[in-house]
């Protein structure tokens, strides 16, 4: 599986013609957000501004640019009936030949960005766990899949970063702020060592523990037993991917968690950005 960040560095890769279109303005509801891009060449194109046609116009006019040697340009869309969507909102694009120093920067761009994404650890690559690294990997996450058995990792996704650790909470302690962590060993011993060391840490966006509600009363007792305190605990996601559905399919928990876990992070790096602006005010 070759995420969206790597296909669009071995685009820029290609030693062939291309331009950027980068949407620059947005009014009313529109597809993506402003700062959304695409790289377009004669023969194909990475990214995306949102599909549908305006992906399209913007493709053919990227196209027509490249055709007659024009340096740029702008096109504004409206994304109503006469554009075949019914968004209501206007789009507003820049449209820009790259030279070879600009491919470069955009290369670093993209590679700092995804440096830069929220970290998902998931320990535990068992039927579920492994599921779930696969699908958090789609997303725009560093998803991390750990586990003390060689051979649960052994066919780890390449866009997965596999720990083989005897003490797999050890992890814990060096991840970034505000990462996610999803516990789901073999071992209900590990699990609780594992979700203890996240929970304490006090800034996690997310902590989940697979189980049964038996299970997070027994974690609750160890845990309190141990020094943990009520406000700490209260922050365990367990059992994890809600309870609406009853479905037991490790597929099914793994999509169903992926959501929950989604939603905690990009809320969480929303909250991040908005509070940076406000102090930088």
């Amino acid at each position: 599986m070759i995420r969206p960040a790597e296909k669009l560095d071995r685009f820029l890769a290609r030693d062939e013609p291309k331009v950027m279109v980068e949407t620059v303005e947005v009014a009313g509801s529109t597809p993506r957000e402003a700062g959304s891009f695409m790289v377009v060449s004669p023969n194909g194109f990475a990214g995306t501004i949102g599909g549908g046609l305006l992906e399209l116009r913007a493709i053919e006019e990227a196209c027509a640019l490249l055709q007659h040697g024009g340096d740029a340009g702008r096109l504004t869309v409206v994304l109503g009936p006469e554009s075949g969507q019914c968004c209501g909102g206007r789009v507003t694009l820049s449209l820009k030949r790259l030279t070879y120093a600009e491919i470069d920067e955009l290369k670093d761009r993209v590679a700092s960005e995804t440096e830069n994404l929220p970290h998902v650890y998931v320990f535990g690559a068992g039927h579920v766990g492994f599921e779930l690294a696969g699908n958090l990997a789609r997303l725009p996450f560093n998803v991390h899949l750990a586990d003390s058995r060689a051979e649960a990792l052994e066919d780890c996704p390449d866009s997965v970063q596999c720990h083989l650790l005897a003490m797999p909470e050890s992890l814990v302690r060096d991840a970034p702020e505000g990462s996610a962590f999803v516990v789901m060993t073999h071992d209900h011993g590990q699990d609780f060592l594992i979700a203890s060391e996240a929970l304490v840490r006090g800034d996690a966006c997310y902590v989940g523990l697979i189980g049964s509600k038996t299970k997070r009363v027994r974690f609750h007792r160890d845990f309190m037993r141990n020094g943990g305190d009520e406000e700490a605990f209260g922050k365990l996601v367990s059992p994890i991917g809600g309870e609406e559905l009853k479905d037991k399919r490790p597929p099914v928990i793994a999509t169903l968690a992926a959501a929950e876990i989604t939603q905690a992070l990009l809320c969480a790096d929303t909250n991040a950005h908005r509070n940076k602006g406000e102090a930088a005010a």
